[in-house]
């Protein structure tokens, strides 16, 4: 089945700028309350994602909101004109740590929690806040135009060869790296197709039995912004996978496409979160970023510190970030 696609775009394309508007130097560190880390790092991977923040500081989504109360939109658009435009060297990003719960219930102030399920609902969050402007399909709003994709799921029947498609929407990537060594290995093993085993027996529509089938899913619509988990927890035991798994600066998303013919499609990395530390569940988050002036900076709570590409592609990257 394919998921119907938006009729009505309210927040239109061609007014998303993918490039920074203004170059300057980096804005300001964020201040740690205890166990608030991963808090940070995802705060200022999303003010360095170029087409979320030209967004933010144009004031656009404040202008039209409705929102009584909590809107994650609002405390994002101070939240980054806050770090942009402060001459302190670091600040606290008070409006976002007093909302936690409005984040996401699970989240409990002083608490350590994960970096990633914090921007899973953060991005929901902000996605609540610009449905709450009366959108008819969620599709439309600026948080899926930007960090939305879609991945195509291919059945295909290995007696008849008969195939069934269905779209699914995505706002990041989860990826296991348990036997993979690098980034494209693990993107390679995605899209590589595997015979379903027999508890998923899927009956063909022509062959009308249940029948062997094999499915392959690949990138059908590739987000501007696409993010991606390198799942360190292992799902058998829970324990910490601390391996290096190597990622490139640009990464060519085409191979790993619907579409494999064509140009290849470029993606530059802008910022990763790394987490130090033996277990998941406890330890350090910081993060790198490449700001407005192109230059790179590992960002550690309140710490900005100027760094090179050679550093940020040596880490155990946890989180990935890349853009069109």
């Amino acid at each position: 089945e394919r998921m119907a696609l938006p009729q009505r775009i309210v927040f239109p394309p061609e007014k998303i700028c993918m490039d920074w508007q203004q170059r300057q130097r980096p804005g300001a560190g964020l201040l740690n309350l205890g166990n608030t880390c991963y808090v940070n790092v995802i705060l200022q991977c999303l003010t360095y994602t170029p087409p979320l923040a030209n967004y933010l500081l144009s004031y656009e989504h404040s202008q039209s909101c409705q929102q009584r109360g909590f809107c994650m939109m609002c405390v994002m658009e101070v939240h980054v004109r806050k770090v942009l435009c402060s001459s302190a060297s670091a600040i606290l990003p008070g409006a976002v740590l007093r909302d936690l719960k409005f984040i996401g219930e699970e989240f409990e102030y002083g608490r350590q929690e994960n970096a990633y399920k914090f921007l899973r609902c953060t991005l929901n969050a902000m996605q609540r806040a610009c449905l709450s402007l009366d959108i008819s399909s969620q599709e439309t709003t600026i948080i899926y135009q930007i960090f939305g994709g879609f991945m195509k799921s291919r059945v295909t029947c290995l007696s008849c060869q008969a195939v069934v498609d269905s779209d699914k929407a995505f706002l990041d990537v989860s990826l296991d790296i348990r036997a993979a060594s690098s980034l494209t290995t693990v993107l390679e093993d995605c899209v590589t197709p595997k015979e379903l085993d027999q508890k998923e027996c899927f009956k063909c529509s022509k062959c009308k039995k249940k029948v062997a089938a094999s499915k392959r899913v690949t990138v059908h619509c590739t987000p501007r912004v696409l993010t991606l988990c390198l799942e360190r927890a292992d799902p058998c035991t829970g324990t910490k996978i601390n391996k290096f798994v190597e990622y490139p600066e640009y990464l060519d998303l085409r191979p790993y496409m619907s579409d494999t013919a064509g140009e290849p499609f470029l993606c530059s990395l802008y910022a990763i979160v790394v987490h130090s530390g033996d277990t998941c569940l406890e330890g350090h988050f910081f993060c790198y970023t490449k700001v407005s002036n192109g230059l790179w900076y590992k960002m550690d709570d309140e710490s900005v510190d100027n760094c090179d590409i050679h550093t940020v592609l040596g880490q155990q990257a946890y989180l990935l970030f890349y853009t069109r």
